[in-house]
């Protein structure tokens, strides 16, 4: 493995159905490619909803309703992700699922995104969201978040001390502007060595296929993979 690492940057929230199925995805191609490619993986943050208000949480169910058109809209989407779901081996609970404002979640995750952080990154991700879509937790309150946080490995009064400062909260910010400035308007969306960008939860498969192009340096096909992914983008989550 002499070629360079391949830096794969996953910008999602923790509160995108899409982003739990496209993670869930992406770490089985991740693990099929293990000793194959070197590849740096980082998660940047994207707010679907940064207008809902701190500290305050609601049924996921009223407020698709709210968002898609109604009671039938709603019962639809999160059947449909549901199913989606227990295919990759997810057992999502909508029904409990409580939507929030997610910036103290991302700015947790950027505190875990430092090389002297106790838990990896990725370890973090996935245990915020199995809070949000199979455990029914708010993961807008401090307390929840510094209590997923410590079942993972962080001091847990650490925590509390970090997420009552101002830590991250520029970084995080600036990260949000980033991802606007960049025409990044659903997610999940992949960006690879901050060039190439794949929207939405692609197969195992073609996230495989894709690096292991880039890897090589076939361009040519991974491009034409590249815009494929791009013409079969459905399985996203917008604002």
């Amino acid at each position: 493995m002499n070629a360079p690492a391949i830096q794969v940057e996953i910008w999602s929230d923790v509160v995108c159905p899409w982003c739990y199925i496209g993670k869930r995805r992406f770490d089985r191609a991740v693990e099929e490619l293990d000793g194959e490619i070197k590849l740096e993986i980082v998660y940047r943050p994207y707010q679907l909803d940064p207008t809902a208000s701190p500290g305050k949480s609601q049924p996921v169910f009223e407020a698709y309703s709210r968002k898609f058109g109604g009671p039938e809209q709603a019962t639809a989407i999160i059947s449909r992700v549901t199913d989606a779901a227990a295919g990759d081996d997810l057992a999502f609970r909508m029904d409990r699922a409580l939507r929030a404002n997610t910036l103290l979640a991302h700015r947790l995750l950027w505190l875990a995104e430092d090389p002297d952080s106790p838990v990896p990154q990725q370890v973090l991700k996935e245990r915020l969201l199995q809070a949000y879509f199979v455990d029914g937790l708010n993961i807008g309150d401090p307390d929840v978040l510094a209590d997923c946080a410590a079942e993972v490995g962080f001091d847990r009064s650490a925590t509390i001390e970090f997420l009552e400062s101002d830590g991250g909260r520029q970084e995080v910010a600036a990260y949000l502007d980033q991802a606007a400035d960049n025409g990044i308007s659903a997610v999940p969306t992949f960006v690879i060595n901050g060039q190439w960008a794949i929207p939405g939860a692609q197969d195992t498969e073609t996230f495989v296929k894709l690096l292991r192009r880039l890897n090589e340096n076939v361009i040519a096909e991974a491009a034409e993979l590249t815009a494929q992914a791009e013409a079969c983008a459905d399985d996203a989550c917008d604002v």
